[in-house]
């Protein structure tokens, strides 16, 4: 249960960080899951302050799903080469990280603990969004577009259900809400704070894994309507190709069938029932490639698309 009247936006900066030193650390509530965080790192307070502001604080006896923590190493590396490690259940999962990129580690963590345990979900490599009761999936690998596509739809009228992982219920067959910040990477980070200056991002992390990362906040009106699952109706791989015309072209069932299971975490693990999932969220689906470099021509495509064949 959540106790609606509590947010992260109740809380100081600084009580905050001080949840976070402590032994019982800050739980808070992102789609639904429940996660409790430990961190004594500044910029991990300081980065979740900003960027959960509309997330609700679960109640004290509430179930977690995920314990999580971030600390350094230890002292000698602290001193030298500082680093920091993120924790799942007591067990690092990963290599450690440089110190910096703390917050990003954070991020990642988590969509590791999801895609990885989150059974009762079929999960995608996706963001989603919706607008007029039409959900629509874009699917795509890192440095697709895929990110600032969703953050320019988001920031345009759109509802944000994703920006990473797309939860198809085993129960509902609906896209259940995760919402958490917009990972933008390399030259989209401009993108985005010049075309929506009011934008909230973090800093800039650089030289990660993944190239210049910021995370951008999502708007409160998606967070407050995390638990409004949503039917998919449009499935749209993006592509970002520079100084290319925008084109779209219609894919298959079959064609978009096979592309998903590639960008899915957990379809060969759910066997027979994954392939019913996704068979039954994709027969609503009209389906398109889709190359741009134009945002508002994206837009406009995009736009004349969910007014075609949205909400049938």
């Amino acid at each position: 249960m959540t106790n609606k009247s509590h947010t992260v936006s109740d809380l100081t900066l600084e009580e905050v960080r001080k949840r976070l030193k402590s032994q019982d650390g800050l739980a808070l509530r992102t789609g639904p899951f429940s996660v409790n965080i430990r961190s004594k790192i500044p910029s991990v307070a300081d980065n979740l302050f900003t960027m959960y502001q509309a997330s609700h604080l679960p109640d004290e006896n509430s179930f977690i799903d995920f314990h999580v923590a971030l600390k350094t190493p230890n002292l000698t590396r602290k001193l030298i080469k500082p680093q920091v490690q993120f924790y799942f259940d007591g067990i690092p999962p990963f290599k450690p990280l440089p110190y910096v990129q703390a917050y990003p580690m954070l991020e990642w963590g988590l969509n590791l603990c999801i895609s990885s345990n989150a059974h009762q979900f079929l999960i995608i490599h996706a963001a989603v969004v919706e607008k007029n009761d039409t959900a629509l999936i874009l699917p795509g690998p890192s440095g697709s577009g895929k990110s600032t596509l969703c953050a320019t739809l988001i920031n345009s009228g759109w509802r944000l259900l994703s920006d990473e992982l797309t939860l198809i219920s085993r129960t509902s067959g609906l896209v259940q809400p995760l919402v958490r910040p917009v990972s933008l990477k390399n030259q989209s980070i401009n993108i985005i704070q010049e075309r929506f200056p009011e934008a909230l991002l973090t800093p800039v992390t650089k030289d990660t894994a993944k190239g210049t990362i910021a995370h951008m906040r999502p708007l409160a009106g998606s967070v407050q309507r995390s638990d409004t699952p949503a039917k998919a109706r449009l499935i749209i791989f993006p592509q970002y190709i520079a100084n290319s015309p925008t084109d779209v072209s219609e894919l298959s069932r079959a064609m978009t069938f096979m592309r998903l299971i590639d960008n899915s975490f957990n379809y060969s693990l759910l066997g027979e029932e994954g392939f019913r999932l996704m068979s039954s969220a994709l027969s609503p689906c009209r389906c398109f490639e889709f190359r741009y470099s134009n945002l508002d021509d994206a837009l406009n495509v995009i736009d004349n698309l969910a007014g075609q064949y949205g909400n049938g």
